[in-house]
This record gives C-alpha cells, structure tokens and sequence, in this order.
C-alpha cells in the first residue's frame, strides 16, 4: 500500500513504498535526486552509480530497452560472502576441514556469468556443477583452477563419463554422482579401459521433505537419487570390482530456494547417516555434497514462505556445519570436505531487467459528464441520478444500481435499441460511480467482497516493452516474485495503482503479483515525450535459460558493467539483442527464401498495376530492413 499522502515526497518515502530496503541486500539505494543506484564496495570504497547514467551509455551505443544488466561487482560480492561465511562458520565451529563451493552452470549458462565466477572464484578454489555433456564441456574449458571441484550430476552416457575421467587424467577433482545404479557398470568399463580411477559419489534420495516451490525435488517420490537398497547394490558393485575405495562424496539436494532452516538440518542430519553408513560399508567417505537450496529473499519477509527465507546465510553456514558435528563426532568419523551448489544465492542479485512504458489504460471517466441528452433510455438518466445520492451510508446499494443500469444499457445496445454514444456515456458514467464509492469506502462499514475489490478492477494497465516469457518466465510458469519499481522520478509521489501487461498476444502475459501480496504496483503518471522505466530486480537465476520465444520476441540487448573505485563504470561486455531474422532462423525459416517469395508478391502487384516500380522498391527496402531490426517495440 502507498505510506500516507505528503505534501513533499522524498526518497525514504519511495524506499518505503517499494520496499527496497527488504530486499536489496544493500545493493540499491535511492539518492536525493529520486533515481535508483547501484551500490557496491570497491577496494573497501562505497560507490554508487544511478541506474539512469546505464541507461544513458546504453542509448548512446544504440542499446536500446528492453535490456538486461549484469552488474560484476555485485557477482563477485555474492561469491566473497559465500565462501567468508562458510570460512567463519568452520572457524567458529571447530571445523576439522574445508568449503569448496561449485556454481550449478545450468542456473544461468551465460558464458560472461560463467567466466566471471570462475575468474572471481579462483582465490576461494570455487569450482562448477555439469548437469550434461554441453555444461561438462564448459567446465572443462573454463576451469584451469585444479583445485577447484568438478560436479557431475545428471544421467551420464558412454561419452559423459569419458569426458569426466578425461579431466582426472589432466589433474581436475572431478567427481561422478551416481543417479541410478545402472550407471555404475559403464563407469567401471570405462574406467577400467582408460586405465583412469574414477570419483565417486552417490545421489541419496532423502525421506526429509521440505518446503517451497520445489518440495518434489525431497521425500521418497523425489525423481532425483538412490533409496538405501540402490545404494547397498551401488557399494556391493564397486565391490565386486575392487573399486570401493573410489566411493567418496556422498550428496543430497533437497530443493531449490528452501524456505525453512529447520528443513535443511533435518536434511543434513538425515544425510549424515548415510555418510557414517557407507563408511562402516568400507567406502572411502571424504566429501560430502549438500547441494542446492539456499534461498534468495525476494520479498524481505524473512518469513518461512514461497519467496522468503527464515534465515540468515550465516546460519545456513552454521547449522549445516553443527548439524554434522553433531552427527559424526560421536561416530569418531572425520569431518568430510563441504561442498555446496549454491547457484540461486550466487546468481541471482547480479542481474537487472530493465523495460520501459508505452502505453496506459486508465479507467477513469474520459471526460467531464454531461446530463444524458433528450430521448435517451431512462436508465441512463437512472445511472446518472445514482451520482447525486452516494454516500458513505449507501455504497452497496449504489453499487448494485450501477451494474443494474449498466447491465441493462449494454443489453439494449445489443438489440440495436440505443446508440453508439448513449452506451459510452454510460460506461462513463459508471465509472465516475465506481470511484466515487472507492474514494467514500475507507468512511463506511462493512462492505461486500465485490466492493472491496473495486481497487483491482479500477487499476490502471501500463504496457511494457518486453515479454515475460522471455525475461521473466518464472513469473509465468509458476508465480515467482520479482521486485519490481521505478528507476527514477523517486522523489516523486507514484499516485497510480498498476498491473503490467507485456507485449505478447497472450492473457498471461502480465505482472500482477507483487512483493508483499500485493495484486497492484504504486507507479507514477506517463509525461509526454518522456520515457518511464522501470527494473525488475534478483533475475540472475534460471530466467535467461528458461526463456520462451512466445510471438517470436527473442533474447533482449545484455550489458555486463564493472563499476570502479572513482564512481566511473565501464561497458565489459555488449551484446545485441535477437534481430527478427534471428528469431526466424530459430523456428526454421529459410530467410533467403522468405525474401523471395516476397519479392514475388510484390512484383506480382507491379503487374496488377496495383504499386509503381519506385513504391515496389521502398517495399522490398522496408522488409530487409525489418529483418534487421530488434524484435520489440522500437522508438523512433
């Protein structure tokens, strides 16, 4: 909800409204002149940059919105203050061993994002996480660090494994985590053709089960893992083959973005005892794997919820570390090497989608109102009696006139009984009484559901230059919350309630559920001959790899900015959005003849008489210029 009305409205209000000090991470901030910053430290000085001098430089090199930012600074800092906590969590705890942290590449597989981590990460031995052949391949070329860890989790083929035990051969800590126990003979067949001793893990399918969106991931229907009879037929195999002593990493995952704490230690605790197990079973046990989960705040709630977290990543730190202290001591089992998969947690802040405004629907009256002309039906001039008698006393009752007066109008527009014009002064009328009761109903009493939702159905819609399925696809597929708000004008009170709707020609291409269960977003009025823009917020995460050419809008312009000591910042990497041709190659168009065939239709009209030769000319030069041009809308 907007904070109360103020005469003067400065950027605390804004922070306020938006929420941004929930969410932030203290990444953003909002100076005195109303525009969003980014703010990092850089050689222990804070800097900020506002958002609307990235835009400038990106206009200025023809970049044009929408656009993804990816901020380095902040990709970096994710990665430090990952690996630091788990440093002061072993430190703190006693821990008789290390943290080596691996990025899941299939969180965001953007060469630029991937080479960063590894290029940041080196220092903190920060390896990656191959879901596939194609990731394998990733890993292989971009790790050189041999201290940094190698993942490979997912169904392996001959050729898989090849490539994995390839990568022991030149020195990498690569690690097979056996998914299913078929895989277990291929790998020793090939292992024992190329002469390579493999390392082992196994996926263990926990009976824990936790919360969130990807709850399916745990609990003994997961699709992921082995049950304790798969992993007694895995142990009894590679004994057979004298290769028990390659059973070394034990890993679990119990979900992407877990909400609760308590989950993750019951996982941990749970995964322990598989861990002291196979030790007893004579297996090798020096690593142990705890996977993914660790959430990212979308909202603030810091609440055990869908979007949230009811913990710190400090205490993520230490309660897994306790938890297996706790567990093995006792044992007189060795503190394994921790190895996490936080991707999510990594990813995410470092990235901005940005987008601008091109159009609004208000639902307002169009116009001053008139008094119905002579002639008209007289429930018109019911409907426009219903404004001189609202009162907080009688919302209902007006409400219910309305609709009954509207209702009739429309029903009689569509037997030809009144016209055009008297149907649009009645809808216009309606809504002067819709909000007329909306602005009277913080005054009255109890009121009826339908009341109550008059804010929804009179919100503006502001349509936004992008698609959620290609930017924003989680929000689609299975409602995740993004923050969302203004870049700029934030010194100024936003005085309407939206929703967004996208360019695409489809009923779910819209935003409208917001941090804080709201269904509306606070904005601010269009101005004419000026652009509005607005960012989305933590999209670093599994949104430029699910995304969805729905209408055929492709991949937006991508900037990645490192931000230096000085406040200056610089353009590391840009990349052009998909032009149509593109997007037309990915479906399978032929373009050569595309352009052909067309060339045949217009000439065809040339024969017609139908065009000149010159307007031909211009025809043909508009469609190969299109082809060339971005995808979504384009301001001239």
């Amino acid at each position: 909800m907007l904070p109360d009305s103020k005469i003067n409205w400065s950027a605390e209000d804004s922070a306020e409204t938006y929420r941004l000090e929930d969410w932030n991470a203290g990444h953003f901030s909002i100076n005195q002149d109303g525009n969003l910053e980014i703010e990092c430290q850089v050689n222990g000085t804070d800097v900020r940059v506002p958002i609307m001098d990235i835009i400038k430089g990106m206009q200025d090199r023809d970049l044009f919105m929408p656009a993804l930012i990816r901020v380095e600074n902040i990709l970096d800092h994710s990665l430090k203050i990952l690996n630091e906590a788990f440093k002061n969590a072993i430190d703190n705890c006693g821990y008789q061993n290390v943290y080596r942290g691996v990025f899941p590449i299939k969180v965001n597989q953007q060469a630029q994002i991937v080479e960063e981590i590894v290029r940041f990460g080196q220092p903190y031995n920060h390896g990656l996480e191959a879901g596939s052949k194609p990731e394998l391949i990733i890993a292989l070329a971009m790790l050189e660090n041999e201290d940094s860890y190698i993942v490979c989790n997912g169904y392996k083929d001959e050729e898989f494994i090849d490539l994995g035990l390839r990568a022991i051969q030149l020195g990498y800590k690569c690690f097979f985590v056996i998914e299913t126990p078929t895989e277990v003979p291929v790998i020793i067949r090939r292992a024992q053709a190329l002469g390579v001793k493999p390392m082992l893990g196994t996926r263990v399918k926990l009976s824990t089960q936790v919360e969130g969106h990807w709850q399916k991931d745990s609990g003994d229907r997961s699709i992921f893992g082995l049950n304790s009879l798969q992993i007694i037929e895995v142990i009894d195999m590679l004994k057979e083959a004298d290769m028990l002593d390659c059973l070394q990493l034990l890993h679990f995952h119990l979900g992407s973005q877990i909400p609760s704490i308590h989950n993750i230690r019951k996982g941990v605790q749970e995964a322990c005892r598989y861990y002291v197990s196979m030790k007893h079973e004579g297996a090798a046990m020096q690593y142990m794997d705890v996977g993914g989960g660790l959430a990212v705040d979308y909202e603030g709630n810091q609440q055990r919820s869908l979007n949230s977290k009811n913990y710190t990543l400090d205490e993520y730190c230490n309660d897994i570390l306790e938890t297996i202290m706790m567990t093995l001591d006792p044992e007189e089992v060795d503190h394994p090497v921790i190895i996490s998969e936080s991707g999510r947690a990594t990813a995410a802040y470092s990235s901005i989608f940005l987008f601008n405004i091109l159009d609004v629907a208000h639902f307002d009256p169009v116009r001053q109102l008139q008094e119905p002309p002579k002639g008209s039906d007289e429930k018109l001039t019911n409907l426009r009696a219903v404004l001189e008698v609202i009162n907080p006393d009688n919302l209902q009752e007006c409400y219910n006139d309305a609709n009954y007066y509207r209702d009739e109008i429309r029903h009689l527009f569509q037997h030809g009984q009144v016209e055009l014009r008297e149907r649009a002064m009645a809808e216009n009328l309606y809504l002067e009484v819709l909000q007329h009761i909306l602005r009277m109903a913080p005054e009255a009493g109890v009121l009826s559901e339908e009341v109550e939702r008059l804010q929804q159905s009179l919100t503006d819609i502001y349509y936004g230059n992008f698609s959620v399925f290609q930017s924003l696809p989680d929000a689609w597929a299975i409602n995740q919350v993004f923050p969302i708000m203004p870049v700029h004008r934030l010194n100024e009170k936003p005085t309407r309630q939206a929703t967004i709707a996208d360019l695409t020609c489809d009923c779910d291409g819209k935003l409208d559920h917001f941090i804080g269960d709201e269904s509306t977003l606070p904005l601010h009025e269009l101005r004419d001959g000026e652009d509005y823009f607005l960012g989305t917020f933590l999209v670093g995460a599994y949104q430029e790899t699910l995304s969805d050419l729905h209408n055929l809008f492709g991949d937006t312009n991508v900037v990645s900015i490192r931000i230096h000591e000085d406040g200056s910042f610089e353009f590391v990497h840009e990349i052009e959005g998909d032009t149509i041709e593109d997007v037309l190659d990915y479906v399978e168009y032929d373009i050569k003849s595309m352009k052909e065939r067309f060339r045949r239709t217009v000439e065809k009209a040339v024969r017609e008489n139908k065009i000149t030769v010159k307007t031909r000319q211009q025809i043909l030069k508009s469609f190969a210029e299109s082809l060339t041009g971005y995808t979504y809308y384009e301001v001239e």
